[in-house]
Parts: C-alpha cells; structure tokens; sequence
C-alpha cells in the first residue's frame, strides 16, 4: 500500500524540529530511520500532516562513554551501537535487532520513542537504570527510563516533543538472553540482567506493555549475595522470582504460561551469562551473534 499524502519539513536543528511539530499541532511525526513509522504509514495506521526529518540535525548522532555512562544522541544506528565496545551489554542485544537493513537505519531514539515492549533497547535502558533528553516548545527535560515508557507503544513523550539524546550507565556485569521464532523477529521474551556494585536489575521485555523490571528493586535485593558471584542456587531462585513476577498474556505467538516458562529460561541464562563473566570490565569485549 501507498502512504496517505503528507508535508515534509526537513529540520535544520533541533529548535526547527520542535516548532514544527507544535505547528502541527498533535499531527506531525518525527522522521528517522523510518523502520517503525514508515510501516505503519503504508498500513494507514497513522496518518500525519506533517514529517519532521531529523536526519541532518547536527549533533544527534554523537556517540561517547564519560565517566562510566555512555552517551548517545537519538540519530545513532543500530549497527553503531553492535559495533562500538564501550558498553558491550547495548553492543549485544543490538546485534540482535531485526537484520542488517533495519540495523544500518534504525536509530536509538526511535527504537526508545516507539515505545515497542518487545525490542531489545527499551529494556536495555530499563535495566541500566537510563535516562533519555527531551526538547520540547518548553525546553528541555531528562526523563529517567522507569518514565519514559507509559504503555503498549506509548511513552512519556509530548506530541510536540523531540528526544535528542540517551544517558546508558555501564553495568560492573551484565547478562542478555532472547527467544525468536526466527532470526530477526521481534522477541517473544527477552531478558536484560546488570549489575552496579551490589544493585542488581534483571528487566523482561515481551510480557508486558512495557520492559518488566522484575520485583521491584528491593525484591531482588533480598534475593541478591550481596555484590558476590551468583552461584547455581542464587540463578535458579532469582529465575523462580522473575517467573512468578510477570504476569503475560496469551496471543498468537504463545500462551501465558509459555511466555512464564521461557521467562523463567531466559532469565536463568541472562544470570548464567552475567555470573560466568564476573565483575567483566565494562570495556572488555562480551558478545553473542543472534542465532
């Protein structure tokens, strides 16, 4: 199918973007990479007046680690993002999103901004414990990731709005697992586990309408040794938490308690994974390629 017909603005800066989505007022969207919007333009899902392209605002694809944070404007890619190694937890589950094509055009703040609770990077920035910047006719805004995701498809951004950059801490350990149905697919559950110092936060993306945080931090403190290596026991009772945290429902890619048991597997390999590599350095090389 065709898009329905629609103006194009192609943003010279962030300030030029934001007017023209309050010009639009609540009908404009912003342009990208696409890989979510134009889709849903070619189903008539959505229908806006107005596309902002953002493509060539300066600044937004500048990527940097300080002080333990890795800083990213929303324009970066997928593929930048699989490939740099200062934050090798967002390295890997980057490399597991959709396939090369989509990888080399999707962007970091339109996987955040769409909201979707089955990608990967939603619950990456969920489980670091993220932060996302926010333009807005107002000015700007920093909203944590706890915040920033309100539903299905649904974030905390304004309509007139623009998210120009994300704040990801790097993790002492970390751990990432996901089932597909097929290479590329969107997860039917994914796990995303780190760990800061003694804080451990084990996120679940596919059973809700937003990335899971598992019980709660305290819940999981109860069950955490205390910042020492996770044994077989400590993985198999965090595994029973998470499991008998979520509360998924049943659709066509499975049943509520198929997406319960691959809860409880997925998280017991993401806590493998983290415990096998130990306090790991955050810049040491860890990655898995998707199967």
């Amino acid at each position: 199918m065709k898009c329905p017909p629609f103006s194009y603005h192609r943003a010279t800066d962030v300030a030029d973007a934001v007017a023209a989505l309050a010009d639009a007022d609540g009908e404009g969207k912003i342009l990208a990479g696409g890989q979510s919007l134009v889709p849903v333009l070619a189903l008539r899902r959505a229908r806006p007046d107005v596309l902002v392209d953002v493509n060539r605002v300066p600044g937004l694809a500048d990527l940097a680690g300080r002080e333990g944070v890795l800083h990213a404007g929303a324009l970066v890619r997928h593929t930048a993002l699989a490939a740099q190694d200062g934050h090798p937890l967002v390295a890997a589950a980057a490399g597991w999103i959709g396939h090369t094509a989509i990888r080399s055009r999707g962007t970091l703040g339109g996987s955040l901004a769409h909201a979707d609770p089955a990608a990967e990077l939603p619950a990456v920035l969920r489980a670091c414990a993220g932060a996302v910047h926010v333009a807005g006719p107002g000015g700007t805004r920093r909203v944590d990731a706890d915040g920033l995701f309100v539903g299905a498809l649904q974030s905390d951004l304004a309509d007139d709005e623009v998210l120009t950059g994300v704040e990801l801490p790097i993790p002492d350990a970390w751990g990432f697992a996901e089932f597909a149905r097929r290479h590329g697919d969107f997860a039917v559950v994914s796990v995303v586990a780190a760990r800061f110092g003694d804080r451990l936060r084990v996120v679940v993306g596919g059973v809700a309408g937003t990335p899971h945080l598992v019980g709660g931090e305290e819940a999981l403190d109860a069950l955490d040794p205390g910042g020492g290596p996770l044994g077989p026991d400590h993985v198999d009772r965090l595994a029973d938490a998470a499991a008998d945290d979520v509360d998924p429902v049943s659709d066509l890619h499975g049943s509520a308690g198929y997406r319960r048991a691959l809860t409880h597997e997925m998280t017991r390999r993401a806590l493998t994974d983290l415990a096998r590599a130990g306090d790991r350095s955050a810049t040491s090389s860890h990655r898995r390629e998707p199967v």
